[in-house]
């Protein structure tokens, strides 16, 4: 394929077009937006979070006390765990967040962050939360380059299995799963009238299925100019860059633009779990270096396959950082190309997220928001995952420890 055809989306010239002019050792620009007392905050969050039996005693400690809904603890994880990875409680609390990070040229990806509702009112409302998100971006647009959902936000999990499973739906089943059908359509609908990217974030693989062939409907009816609807690809699974490239073959052919998010996948020991329990064959991949290989092989795939697709990388892996920007240098895709974005979540990885963005290159945030209590389920997850990824806890609290000493020493 020639870069002619990778180049051909105008972009702002005034961007240094391939720079490789990247450290995420560079703790002055990773911390760049936290003051004195801000890093301290930062500072003793991970500290915590770097001892696995803390966190696991912490983590029992919140869910009973949030069971008894006692306010002062409510009060506690507000303006500590909440305020360090969510945006606020509602869109408008979310907007000193979104100036923070635009100010250091980041865009906000608002994720509505309620689970494990049950009840179709609740799904109805879910789905004008996010309607009201697209709306958000579409007038922040270059603050908030993306929308996102969750499926599960706007169906019952239970339905799900069972059309996965292909069984036969009762008369009110197969009703809420045309009402399901109708709240993504009418989110992506809105996406496409505004012209905003719209994500949608991949689960467990027992409910899957229902959820790559909303994706795949939504994108052959809203992605025939370009990608705006964008399906999520767990790298982490054995079978994710094979139907990566089935999806993209399929769009091709169906005369669509693919949107692909990657990410290598956050529901391993879930997954692992229910494969042993009910005695399948395990669908994650064998060792951390055949997910690193397969999400590194499907960033290859989207950069050699631009031109009828968007990528956005959602990572928190420096060396896959590293090998897209080297790969757009390679094939001479601008920094500024709308096409591509780099992605990270609110309150983890800054070292790459304000590295690659001070370099020219497009990164957003993942900025959770909801009711404290509604979102903890998501916070009890960035603990638990800080403390179960090796060495992830132990690099952010390293990376602090060492922009905490560099300040100290300039006094």
């Amino acid at each position: 394929m020639s870069n002619t055809l990778l180049n051909n989306n105008p972009t702002d010239s005034k961007a240094e077009p391939f720079p490789m002019n990247i450290s995420f050792e560079n703790t002055a620009i990773a911390f760049s937006a936290k003051n004195k007392n801000a890093l301290r905050q930062t500072y003793w969050l991970f500290w915590a979070m770097n001892n696995p039996a803390l966190v696991s005693f912490g983590t029992k400690m919140l869910k009973i006390a949030f069971q008894y809904r006692f306010p002062l603890v409510r009060s506690i994880v507000k303006r500590t765990l909440f305020a360090h990875f969510c945006g606020g409680e509602n869109i408008e609390d979310c907007n000193h967040t979104i100036k923070q990070l635009a100010a250091f040229k980041i865009g906000a990806i608002l994720d509505y962050s309620v689970e494990g509702e049950k009840e179709e009112q609740t799904f109805d409302a879910t789905a004008e939360e996010i309607v009201r998100t697209v709306l958000a971006a579409q007038k922040q647009r270059e603050e908030i380059p993306f929308a996102v959902f969750k499926v599960t936000g706007l169906a019952n999990s239970e339905l799900l299995e069972k059309i996965q499973l292909q069984q036969p739906l009762s008369n009110a089943e197969e009703q809420a799963w045309q009402k399901v059908k109708q709240r993504v359509e009418k989110i992506c609908q809105t996406a496409h009238e505004y012209k905003v990217k719209i994500l949608i974030d991949a689960e467990e693989t027992w409910i899957q299925a229902p959820i790559d062939e909303l994706a795949y409907m939504m994108m052959e009816k809203f992605n025939r100019e370009e990608p705006i609807v964008y399906n999520t690809y767990q790298m982490y699974l054995k079978k994710s860059l094979g139907n990566l490239k089935q999806a993209y073959q399929t769009a091709e052919t169906q005369g669509y633009h693919l949107g692909a998010k990657l990410v290598r996948g956050a529901y391993m020991e879930k997954e692992r779990a229910r494969a042993s329990k009910m005695n399948y064959e395990d669908p994650i991949q064998p060792n951390k270096a055949s997910s690193d290989n397969d999400f590194d092989a499907a960033l290859l795939f989207c950069v050699t396959n631009l031109q009828n697709m968007g990528l956005c990388a959602g990572t928190h892996n420096e060396a896959s950082s590293l090998y897209l920007a080297q790969l757009m240098q390679t094939h001479q895709i601008s920094t500024t190309d709308k096409r591509i974005f780099f992605a990270q979540l609110y309150g983890m990885s800054d070292h790459i997220s304000y590295n690659l963005a001070n370099a020219g290159y497009l990164v957003a945030k993942y900025v959770p928001y909801g009711p404290v209590a509604s979102v903890m389920p998501y916070l009890f997850r960035r603990a638990e995952e800080n403390t179960s990824v090796a060495g992830q806890s132990s690099r952010e609290f390293r990376l602090v420890q060492q922009e905490w000493s560099r300040r100290q020493k300039q006094k």
